[in-house]
């Protein structure tokens, strides 16, 4: 009966770890869309070696990772400081996530396009991977508010941990779209990749409702 019991708690414990690296890499993933990045990359290194192109998206997953778990292990506690509560920062970052998720749906702002000025720049730059790729491309704003947001929610040094396992998925699979994007948009084309934006964008948007939700529930000790 003991092992029985035991069985079923481990089960538990993996089954809830595993949901919370499910949704964490989800909510990362959605809105860091590297997919999204894909076309400022090849447009920024077309004159560039398929070497170089590895080299600047590794380092790039790189500063994106170092980035994200600098605010998971230090976000909550600097907001803190400054007096803000963690219903605030989960409204904040809801706020932020609904932001960036609008500008994916918008036909007009197509995702994550940079201005022309900040394409100008980068066009000057022999080094890309830290701006504009990891910010603001895949660690931006957004990015930054997801993580603080699961950081408030965090319970435990294993949640912690489990949050930085999905960082660094989301960290693999960007390198593994950027070292691919010449090939993926060869075949997915403008449309498709406006449609997985978009897709991206809706969940997005349902983190970031769902973000604000949480904290107003935590403010007024509804959940």
């Amino acid at each position: 009966m003991e092992n029985l019991t035991d069985n079923i708690l481990y089960a538990g414990y993996f089954a809830s770890a595993a949901s919370l690296l499910l949704a964490s890499f989800s909510s990362i993933f959605s809105i860091a869309n590297p997919i999204a990045a894909m076309p400022v990359f090849i447009s920024l290194t077309k004159e560039d070696t398929n070497a170089f192109r590895a080299l600047q998206a590794r380092k790039a997953s790189t500063y994106m990772f170092i980035v994200l778990v600098v605010f998971l292990l230090a976000g909550t506690y600097i907001l803190s400081f400054f007096g803000i509560s963690l219903p605030g920062i989960r409204i904040a970052g809801g706020l932020m996530i609904i932001k960036s998720a609008y500008s994916m749906l918008s036909p007009q702002e197509s995702g994550r396009k940079l201005t022309v000025k900040d394409r100008a720049e980068a066009m000057d730059k022999d080094d890309i991977s830290f701006s504009p790729l990891a910010m603001p491309l895949l660690s931006g704003p957004g990015s930054i508010a997801v993580v603080i947001g699961l950081a408030s929610q965090a319970g435990s040094a294993m949640d912690y941990l489990i949050i930085t396992v999905a960082i660094a998925l989301v960290a693999l699979s960007s390198f593994l779209v950027l070292r691919f994007s010449p090939w993926a948009v060869k075949y997915i084309g403008g449309t498709g990749m406006n449609v997985m934006t978009r897709m991206m964008g809706f969940i997005a948007l349902a983190i970031g409702v769902q973000f604000i939700i949480n904290g107003v529930s935590n403010f007024f000790g509804l959940g």
